[in-house]
Parts: structure tokens; sequence; C-alpha cells
């Protein structure tokens, strides 16, 4: 299966102790088993040396638009003293870098009471973070996830993450010619296997009750229960302020379309794409497209409004990734120089082979009057 025997022999042990497990159990310990999981163990996971490219890795231009917009959230708010920045999911802390750099450089008045917190699940992680955000080292601290649900920390500002939902675990669904049923894990003695059986609890029928959705017989698919419980958290987390979710996903209709027979799960291992989920497990990422239909939808029920949903590409255009462009132009750096950076930015903005289409942007906002966002503006050229 894999050379983790360690995790192989956990997962087995479980299945042998208490029979098969739901797929999203099975996820769960792929990626985030202590110490062992692909997300809870050490090495690199993004980047050339990584198994997979996200935008922070592409040019700190990214972090810096975001921050350009988290900028105009501070000024929503009327420049309210105790702003805070909590992401969730930080990895290496490079997005969070860029944010603080730049608000440090172009926004000193928001800058002087920032905090920013990061919510990680892995303690290791923290070392990298500290080394990357030594300049701003002074303004940052840590919650698990756990003191992160637990109610106890109220903020105001923007909660924000980037490719957080996708990889919580999901469970794995098919609808046959009687009713919905589960995948679920089993395991013999050489493998993992899968089987099949009724829905291991009825939050999976509700879930596409909740977006209208029927599934087709035969059609296959995946239901992120942890994802409405993530947004209700940080709901709760957050007393006003926004939440800004960037992740790949759709709206329900075009997630849960028939054409998607087998649904949109996949592996990650070294820059290729794997769809056997049961090889390498804790060394390859398993991820799932969003369902920002839920998120929305949730998002209401928690006391979120939807301010801005939109591809990555209007997002960045609309928020200042041409200001940013515009200051490399006007730089003394060498021709050869910005050319590069145009076409590294180009990954960025471009759709179809690019970032910018198939990234989405939800901003959702609580408590707060003024609504008026730089990406809402229009992109003229």
């Amino acid at each position: 299966m894999t050379d983790n025997l360690s995790l192989n022999n956990i997962i087995s042990t479980r299945i042998a102790q208490q029979g098969r497990i739901t797929f999203a159990e099975f996820m769960s310990a792929c990626l985030y088993e202590p110490g062992l999981g692909y997300y809870t163990s050490a090495g690199r996971k993004v980047g050339a040396e990584g198994d997979f490219y996200t935008s922070i890795t592409v040019h700190a231009a990214f972090g810096r638009v975001v921050a350009r917009e988290t900028a105009q959230m501070w000024r929503n708010m009327s420049c309210i003293d105790d702003f805070t920045l909590v992401e969730c999911g930080a990895a290496n802390g490079r997005l969070a870098c860029d944010i603080m750099d730049y608000l440090a450089l172009r926004e000193p008045d928001m800058y002087q009471n920032l905090r920013l917190v990061l919510v990680e699940k892995e303690p290791s992680l923290r070392s990298a973070q500290k080394d990357m955000l030594a300049a701003h080292i002074d303004r940052l601290a840590w919650l698990s996830p756990d003191e992160f649900a637990s109610g106890c920390f109220k903020f105001s500002g923007c909660i924000y993450s980037n490719e957080l939902i996708d990889a919580l675990p999901v469970h794995r669904v098919i609808m046959t010619s009687e009713a919905l049923q589960e995948f679920y894990v089993a395991c013999n003695k050489v493998n993992f296997t899968e089987e099949i059986g009724d829905p291991s609890t009825p939050e999976l029928e509700e879930y596409l009750r909740r977006v209208d959705i029927k599934l087709h017989p035969g059609q296959q698919a995946e239901i992120n229960l942890n994802a409405p419980k993530w947004l209700s958290t940080a709901a709760n987390t957050l007393k006003s302020g926004y939440i800004l979710t960037i992740d790949y996903g759709y709206h329900a209709a075009e997630l849960y379309t028939p054409l998607r027979k087998l649904g949109t799960l996949l592996c990650y291992y070294r820059h290729q794409t794997e769809e056997n989920p049961y090889l390498r497990p804790g060394e390859q990422d398993i991820t799932s497209h969003v369902d920002f239909t839920t998120l929305m939808k949730c998002g209401e029920e928690y006391g979120l409004k939807s301010v801005w949903f939109g591809d990555q590409c209007r997002f960045l255009l609309s928020a200042g990734i041409i200001e940013e462009l515009e200051e490399i132009e006007r730089s003394d750096i060498p021709e050869a120089e910005k050319l590069r950076l145009r076409l590294t930015l180009k990954k960025l903005i471009m759709p179809e082979g690019g970032m910018g289409d198939t990234f989405k942007v939800l901003i959702q906002s609580k408590g707060v009057d003024n609504l008026s966002l730089l990406c809402q503006r229009k992109i003229g050229f």
C-alpha cells in the first residue's frame, strides 16, 4: 500500500477493532494523524520541492492584494484599534508574511495595533512560521483548532484561509437505483478495500436537500460535513468583520452535475495527480472541490452575509493586481526580470491553464454596515 507502514498499521488496526470506517475517517487519518498524516508530518508540501503549487508560491503579489483588501475591510470598520487577522491553515506562514509585510509598509496606521493569529493543527509548524514572520513576531499568536473552536477567543477583523476547505475530510457517496449509499473503507490482509452501505448519518441526505441536489443513479460525489462545522466556528469566533475563503470549487449545481459522475476527489504526489486515495497514505495530499453554495447558505444561518463571490482572476484584477504590475513596471529592475515577473503573475490571473478561474473567492461579513470592498470595483482597461 505504501512505505508508511506505521500509518497503515494504525488504520488497519482501527478497522480490525471497530469494523469498516467511513472514507471521511480514512481521509482524516491520512491527512491529520498526529506525526504521520500528510499535514502533520515533516516534509515540504508546497512549491517546487513539494507535491503541488498554490497561489502563495507563485509570487508575493497574491498576498499583497489580499492585504489591500483587508486594509479596506479595516477602513469599513471605522479603523478599529483591535483589528485582528486570523489565518486558518497557514502552512509555513508565507501568505501571512506577505500580507503583514505589505501592511507594515503601506498601512502603518492599521499595522500599529494589528494582531495576527495563526490557527494551526501541527505544532511543529510554529517554528517555521516564527522564522518566516520574525519581523512581525510581537504581533503574532497561535491557537490550536480546538482552542479556536472553543468559543473562548473572540475577534473583530478578518478570518481568512487559502486552500483549507478542500483539505477537510469528506464522505463519499453513490446513488444506487434504490437509495443513497455511502462508501466505507475496509481492509484485507494486503490492501484497503471499499464497501458500500447505508449512510453513516442522516446529515448526508440533509446536506443534498439543503442545496436541492438529486444525484443520478450511478453518480458518485463527495459531501463535506466538516466545511459547515468550520464555518460555524469561524462565525461564532468573529464578533464583527469578514471571512475570506479562497479555494477551488463551484456552486452546488455545477459541482454535483451528472457530468461529474465520479466526483472530484484527487490526490497530489510530487506534482502528479493520482485518483487512488489508498496509495501512499500519509504521503500524498487528498482533496475535493468545495461546495460554495453550502458555505453561503450555512453562512446565512450563522449570521453571515455573502458580500462577494467570484473567480480569483476577477478578485485579483479588481482588488489590486494591476497596481502591483504597474509598480513592477515603474521599478528599476532589469527588463528581463520584469518580463519574467509578468509571466509569473499571469499564472495567478489567467483562466484555462492558469489559476484564474480554477480558484474562487468568497467574502462573508458579520456586523459590518459599510460593505464597500476593492473586489467590487468594475474592471476597466
